[in-house]
């Protein structure tokens, strides 16, 4: 039996109801042995040693439901987003608002690189920009030569420049879904979606696996949920071999990894028994850090790129209804085997169309294999009205919005992909709470920044960048936002019982505040600062 430490803040904040404020909590052997005043310890002993967060507000460690390794490691690749960003390390990363600025920055990237190798950029955006739409011929003037792939900040577009193009054998005869042609019947460079996209990134190297299975990418991926205060965190589209599984287990269970990790496996690849199969080998290599068996299905593209699947009246600029990652008969096919094999589902679902159908999908698989504990979790849910809330409760469905699109995306979305009513009601967290689903928000990161607390105060607020409030009637409370980073997220991740609120028998799993939450202007939620973490009663401070 480990020694009992007592911590002591300046107030903590529990989401448990039954006890909501303490001024100190006891730990032993990672968990949470008591909650309450500077006794609560006594009636187990008392403690042994004590730790001083009298400068901090403890809350539950926030749980990130809906992120990817590769937030950390993508800053290898040069930053070409519009957006202000920073890195793990704490350095600013200025937003680039022209193309001409873009094609500076790739300039001065390019100049850094070995001969042979590829350039590439990540994090732009072409809706922000008022230009023409970045082409090859745009890359062409960084180099003729070298290959150059540009990957869009929702990472389901990417634009190359001619060299990369060659590469993948891309040209006038070109027949493939995605790659997008010009008035000259050339391709243009830009690439929608993954079946036009892998041929360019394998051959220029670009492998998320990559970027997620390096000692460095893990070490940086730590650093990243720790300046946002997560100590659970998902990395939700998997490429896990037998060594990844042994390279994540080894990493994890490292006393300096301040996060616990949960990926989840891609369901691309191969068939649905040979996707199922490997999932459930997974699981049994769970480790206290390292949580395995949970499955990712990819069905529609993104609402900014005009490639996710929306019912009509379809875009407000006339563009063809996007593309589908995962064929409707196949999503069909997917859900039914992992409902049958008890495998958990994270399903993208960006269009109100691509949510209708899996909800039909997980409906289908339902009737033929009951299971009521399945909780399966739609990610993004940006276009769920209340009726596909209300199906999503039906049948036990979880929902994991993007609530940060509110800001990043709200007036583009209002203005150019799906107009202002329905961009109103878009990432609807009071529908999906009134309708008794279960609610975590997140940030996707590294498509946004990773931070739970500003993707509170944008589920709170729905604020834009021009300052309009989009929707007021799907604002939420402080509370609720809360829930939906802590206990919500934990429970879309079926860790409920272990992390989420700060009581006795769970894990000791804390974030340390400058301030408290409840207690601020709702609009200053974004600002409070994040000093550090405690995992399994291990302090990390920045």
């Amino acid at each position: 039996m480990g020694k009992t430490l007592l911590f002591h803040a300046k107030s903590v904040v529990t989401m448990d109801r039954n006890q909501p404020r303490a001024s100190h909590v006891a730990v032993r052997d990672g968990r949470v042995l008591a909650v309450g005043g500077p006794n609560c310890a006594d009636p187990w002993g008392g403690a042994e040693a004590h730790v001083d967060l009298s400068d901090t507000v403890l809350m539950p460690g926030f749980v990130e439901g809906h992120a990817h390794m590769m937030a950390g490691a993508m800053w290898d690749y040069a930053y070409c987003g519009y957006h202000d960003r920073i890195d793990p390390q704490g350095q600013m990363h200025n937003g680039m608002t022209q193309i001409d600025q873009v094609i500076a920055r790739l300039s001065e990237f390019e100049a850094t690189l070995a001969p042979e190798q590829p350039l590439i950029g990540w994090g732009f955006d072409p809706i922000f920009l008022t230009s023409e739409r970045l082409s090859r011929h745009h890359l062409d003037q960084v180099s003729t030569t070298r290959p150059i792939v540009i990957i869009f900040s929702n990472f389901h577009l990417l634009c190359g420049n001619s060299a990369a193009l060659a590469l993948a054998g891309y040209d006038a005869a070109t027949n493939v879904e995605g790659v997008t042609k010009g008035s000259d019947g050339q391709p243009t460079g830009e690439l929608q979606e993954m079946a036009a996209m892998f041929p360019v990134m394998r051959r220029t190297g670009i492998d998320f696996r990559d970027l997620t299975q390096t000692d460095a990418a893990l070490r940086s991926y730590g650093e990243v949920c720790k300046r946002a205060g997560v100590t659970t965190v998902t990395d939700l589209f998997a490429t896990l071999g037998d060594e990844d599984v042994a390279r994540l287990a080894a990493a994890t269970a490292r006393s300096d990894f301040p996060v616990r990790l949960v990926p989840a496996l891609g369901a691309m690849g191969g068939t649905p028994a040979e996707i199922a199969a490997q999932a459930q080998a997974m699981r049994d290599r769970s480790t206290e850090k390292l949580r395995l068996g949970a499955v990712k299905l990819m069905t529609d593209g993104s609402i900014q790129g005009w490639t996710a699947r929306v019912r009509a009246p379809g875009y407000v600029g006339g563009q063809p209804n996007g593309l589908w990652n995962t064929a409707p008969d196949q999503i069909f096919q997917l859900c039914e085997e992992m409902q049958r094999q008890g495998l958990q589902m994270h399903i993208h679902v960006n269009g109100d169309e691509a949510a209708e159908v899996t909800l039909d999908a997980l409906e289908a698989a339902a009737r033929k294999h009951p299971w009521p504990g399945a909780r399966h979790v739609l990610q993004h849910c940006q276009m769920m009205d209340a009726a596909l809330f209300r199906r999503a409760a039906e049948l036990g469905v979880a929902c994991n919005i993007f609530a940060n699109h509110l800001w990043y995306f709200g007036d583009q979305h209002t203005a150019l992909t799906i107009g202002p009513d329905r961009a109103q009601s878009m990432d609807a967290v009071r529908d999906c709470l009134d309708a008794g689903v279960i609610t975590a928000i997140h940030s996707d990161a590294p498509v946004t920044p990773m931070g739970p607390l500003f993707t509170a105060w944008c589920a709170v607020n729905r604020r834009t960048m021009s300052g309009q409030t989009l929707g007021p009637a799907q604002c939420i409370s402080v509370e609720e936002a809360l829930y939906a980073i802590t206990q919500g997220a934990a429970q879309t991740l079926k860790m409920d019982a272990e992390i989420g609120s700060i009581q006795t028998g769970k894990r000791a799993d804390f974030v340390l505040l400058g301030a408290d939450p409840t207690a601020v202007n709702p609009d200053a939620l974004k600002d409070i600062a994040v000093l550090g973490t405690v995992l399994g009663g291990e302090v990390h401070r920045l």
